[in-house]
């Protein structure tokens, strides 16, 4: 499923006979974006039955390259991570 396909399924089961396919594409954007601008501004995105997304930060370190066995450093980041809620997990059990 891809944006346009989450647009379509509200826009059939939530938004009524007045709403457009270019309405609903922009309600999904519109929480897209609101999320993105919290994980990025170090906050977290809890959602009920769904799952905890936030930003992880991963400290530097030294790796080894599996073809040739040299040692590598690795730079600190941070990435995304997504914690599943115990209902979603369930569901796809």
């Amino acid at each position: 499923m891809n944006k346009k396909d989450l647009a379509k399924l509200i826009l059939e089961r939530h938004l009524g006979a007045d709403a457009t396919k270019k309405h609903a594409e922009e309600v999904v954007e519109a929480v897209f974006d609101a999320m993105a601008n919290e994980i990025k501004s170090g906050g977290e995105v809890k959602i009920a039955g769904f799952g905890v997304f936030k930003i992880r930060h991963r400290e530097a370190r030294m790796a080894r390259n599996p073809a040739t066995g040299a040692q590598v450093h690795v730079p600190a980041k941070s990435v995304l991570k997504f914690r599943p809620a115990k209902e979603l997990k369930e569901a796809v059990k």
